[in-house]
């Protein structure tokens, strides 16, 4: 059995290959986005990508693997961005064998730290 493939799932996103998309979960998976309160049967999250706007690129910074046998859970942390806008994404990803059960999603806007912190003067940037 192949294992699953961050990257290769992330690619499929990205460059809208949507047939590879729907083989990388189990027919009955679904995808929670928490931050908007939705939930998307398979066939859904990808009309949403289909229809998504704009040319994005993906950078995976972090991931984390628990689990064995026939239950993983992926942990990452990946930056999505296009010219005018940048996010991350934190990724909860539950395979059952090699095919995603379920994915847990929170997204933000990447951005500069809110007036109220900056005036603070306290942390410093991450890269």
């Amino acid at each position: 059995m192949k294992r699953f493939d961050l990257s290769e799932y992330w690619s499929a996103i990205i460059s809208g290959d949507y047939p590879a998309i729907s083989s990388f979960f189990l027919p009955e998976a679904h995808v929670y986005w928490h931050n908007t309160n939705e939930c998307f049967t398979v066939d859904e999250f990808v009309r949403v990508n289909k229809v998504y706007p704009g040319l994005w690129k993906a950078e995976i910074q972090y991931e984390f693997r628990i689990g064995e046998f026939n239950e993983e859970l992926v942990i990452c942390a990946v930056r999505v961005f296009s010219e005018k806008r940048s996010f991350h994404c934190c990724s909860a990803i539950q395979l059952h064998g090699d095919l995603i059960s379920v994915i847990n999603e929170y997204w933000g806007e990447d951005g500069p730290p809110p007036e109220w912190r900056a005036e603070m003067k306290i942390g410093s940037p991450i890269e």
